[in-house]
């Protein structure tokens, strides 16, 4: 489950990069959110991916 909210992260964050410039700060939150989840899942010994 946490690892599908990070990928839907990351996308909603590369789509953001490249075309939406009005939601730039509010994607690179999103992108902070998905990176801190996968360190959570790792941390917690199961696999990222």
């Amino acid at each position: 489950m946490l690892i599908d909210i990070a990928i839907l992260l990351l996308i909603l964050w590369f789509l953001g990069f490249i075309g939406v410039y009005a939601l730039g700060a509010y994607i690179h939150i999103l992108l902070i959110i998905a990176v801190i989840l996968i360190l959570v899942r790792i941390i917690r010994g199961e696999n990222p991916f």
